[in-house]
Order: structure tokens, then sequence, then C-alpha cells
């Protein structure tokens, strides 16, 4: 006898878990016609069963206890969203051990334990799928399975943290300080209590371990990446940035250079020119570079109740079609390439230096000789004195250099009699070289 519907168990009911709820309930005909079957929430899985909800009639499938949904023959699918690693990485195991398909949206778990649960999912030929846990109701994880699947990819860079994307953006407009911006974010729900995740670039470095990962196809762990948060960007940085043509960004680097890939995540002079320049407020994006397609740019909102759980559900519609073909666990390509991680000497980028030093004459061009000397040339300059103060500050922007010779130039101009300061550095993206 053929099967009419497919039984869902939900682990977590909370923003997320109600726009799964919500959407699965408005858009059955839809669900019906694009998969032959009709999806049912068979249970959820809550912490507290009295707590009012704000989806009427789910009163009767609420339970405080797993091993109701877990150990239910009856249920098909689970629905990971309840966040953290413990015990949503016992209780994903647990499904796929059972023969149950996942949809997750947990980017924390898939960075750390992505390759072990995909390796068990294989072995017992279930589905996972985790499109919602990088950039909300952006569709980038399918697009580089399966849209990219005949082309090699060489970079995917973007900014995966609508946190971070909105503090820096109203620095950038309203001219107030990282404090100021921090603390009205948290008011308006788009920063935490303790944004610490957030603002020092760790969730981002996830969601870039995770793309890195499927990008390149090789193993990348979360303590390879590189990561730098916002925490010390100020509103002098910021303006003169504008002035050479830059916003700045928390911006993810994942880039492949002769098989060689470095990971990273740091505070980023965008160009003007630049689409990633313009996308503001809580927005994501992300811009893939392909051999073949060349560049292309995925847009769109990183969290929220709808948009994410968007994506989870149309995770379950391909799981929900990987059924009716008997597909399941075949679709999952794991990590199969050798890794080699760049070195400091072949990480290349164009940087943005910003010093406090003596305002007498010749300095700037000590400085810019000290850059010749070690076989650095320079971009931008600019040159402004400080009022009421013997000091001026120095802002360039140099051309492509390693990582290792920045560091390099870095101590030798700490070194120099005439610096005052090093107040800040950053990586450059785009513009003319």
């Amino acid at each position: 006898m053929q099967r009419t519907s497919v039984n869902v168990g939900l682990l977590g009911f909370g923003t997320v878990g109600t726009g799964v709820v919500r959407i699965i309930s408005a858009h059955q005909e839809d669900l019906v016609k694009q998969t032959g079957m009709g999806v049912n929430i068979h249970k959820i899985l809550v912490r507290d069963r009295d707590k009012p909800r704000s989806v009427p009639g789910m009163e009767h499938l609420v339970t405080d206890r797993a091993e109701e949904i877990l150990q239910d023959p009856a249920i098909d699918v689970v629905i990971e969203v309840m966040g953290g690693i413990h015990p949503a990485k016992e209780y994903i195991c647990a499904a796929l051990e059972r023969g149950k398909h996942v949809v997750t949206a947990n980017k924390d778990l898939m960075a750390l334990y992505g390759a072990e649960i995909l390796t068990l999912a294989k072995e017992r030929g279930s589905d996972v799928f985790y499109e919602a846990s990088v950039a909300g109701g952006v569709p980038i994880l399918r697009a580089l399975e399966e849209s990219f699947s005949s082309d090699r990819i060489t970079k995917i860079m973007g900014i995966v943290n609508g946190t971070t994307n909105y503090i820096l953006s109203k620095m950038s407009q309203d001219g107030a300080s990282y404090e100021e911006v921090l603390k009205e974010a948290q008011a308006l729900g788009f920063a935490e209590a303790d944004p610490s995740s957030d603002v020092d670039g760790i969730d981002a470095a996830r969601k870039m371990t995770i793309l890195s990962t499927l990008g390149f196809r090789v193993p990348v762990a979360l303590e390879e990446v590189d990561v730098k948060g916002i925490r010390g960007v100020t509103q002098d940085d910021i303006a003169f940035g504008k002035k050479l043509g830059y916003e700045i960004k928390l911006m993810g680097l994942a880039q492949r250079d002769d098989d060689k890939i470095e990971v990273s995540v740091e505070p980023t002079m965008v160009h003007h020119s630049h689409p990633l320049a313009s996308v503001n407020g809580v927005f994501n994006a992300v811009y893939v570079y392909g051999e073949a397609v060349g560049e292309t740019m995925f847009y769109g909102p990183g969290a929220g109740e709808l948009p994410t759980a968007t994506s989870v559900v149309s995770d379950l519609v391909m799981v929900v079609k990987n059924m009716k073909l008997h597909v399941n666990g075949q679709g999952m390509v794991a990590p199969y390439k050798e890794k080699r991680m760049k070195e400091e000497t072949e990480k290349l980028s164009k940087y943005f230096l910003r010093m406090v030093v003596t305002d007498q004459r010749g300095v700037l061009a000590r400085i810019t000789q000290l850059f010749a000397d070690n076989n650095i040339s320079l971009g931008q300059v600019i040159q402004q004195p400080l009022p009421e103060s013997e000091e001026a500050e120095i802002v360039l922007v140099t051309h492509e250099i390693t990582k290792h010779d920045l560091r390099q130039v870095l101590l030798a101009l700490a070194d120099m009699d005439v610096t005052k300061e090093i107040k800040s550095w950053y990586r450059v993206e785009g513009g003319d070289e």
C-alpha cells in the first residue's frame, strides 16, 4: 500500500520551531503537490509542557520526554531546532541509529560534529540536511551541494552574521559608537545579553567551517579558522575607510589556491564597488566564485522565525522526495579531498593600516621607505595632523602582501622612534590594485 503521509517529530518549539509548525500547517496543499505526501507534526519536544504557545491547538502534541519521539517507530523525520551541542547531538544520533531522517538548523553542532553525523547517516541510509544552519533563509548549502556540483569553487566570501552586520551598519550610518549600537541591538533582540559568540566572530567562524567543508570537500575544523571579532572597530576606522572608498564588514573568507586552503573571519574593508559593501542591517550575503560560472551572490535574511523555518521545511521536502524515490542517504557527499591549509607566507591580501606618528618633516618618507625595504608597495596613503597635538595620523592601504609580511612590517613600524601607536589593521577586499 502506497504511503500518503509522513510523520515528523519536532525537537524544540521556540522561535524557529513555531515557524516550522506554522509553515507546515499553512502549506499542506503545496507540500502534497510537491512531494505526493502530506506532512504531519506527530510530536513536539519542549522543556515546559505548560508554557503558553503562540500556535493554538498543539497542546496534545507536546512532550517533555525525548524518547517519545526518538523511539516512536511511527515518526519518519526528526527536525532539530532546539539549538546547543548537548543533548542535540545525542538526540540526532539516536534518531539516525533508529533509521530516521534528520533536518537541523544547528550550526554549532554541524560545525563541530558534522562529519561524524553525516558518516552515521550514510551508514544508516538516512538523510541529514542542514540548510538553515548557515544563513537562515538564504539557500546557500543546497547551491554548493547541487548547483555547483559541475564547477570547482575557488572562493567563498560573505557576511554570515546578522548581529555584527547590524552593529557595523548602524555605526557607519549613524556615527554611533560600538557600545551604543550594541545596547540598541540588544534592546531590539538582534543581539544576545551575552553577545560574545557574535561580536567575537565565533558564530561566523562556525558557519565558515560548514561552508568551506562543503565547498571544498575537505574536513575543515573550527580551530583552523583564523578569527578576529569587531570589538576593536572604532568610528575613526569607519571614517578613514570611507575616505578611501571602503565599508567595514565582518567578513568570512574561504579561499583555495593550488589546492591549499585558508579560512578566516575578520573585520574587512570592503570597497564600495563590491556588492557586499551595500549589504546592511541583519541581512546575510554570500559571494561564491567558481572556475566556470564566475561570480555569484546569494542574499537574504539570515535569521528570524519564518526565513529560517522556510529553509528547514525546504530540507524536509527534500527528505520526503527522497523517500518517494527510495534514495535516502545516497545524495550526501562526505569530505573526500586531502586537506592542505596555507601557511602565513601563502595567505595574500591587501591591508588597511592606521597609525599615530610624530608630526614632523620626513616621517611619511621614512615610513614609505620602510615598506619599500620590505618589498611592499602602497596603493593609498592619507596623512592627517591631529588637532592641538604634535602628532599625526597616517592611514595607508597596501597592495597584496602575505600575512607573514604584514606581521613583519607591523613589528618594524612598532620599533620606529616616530611611531606612537599602531591603531588598527584590517584586511581589504575589492578596489583597484
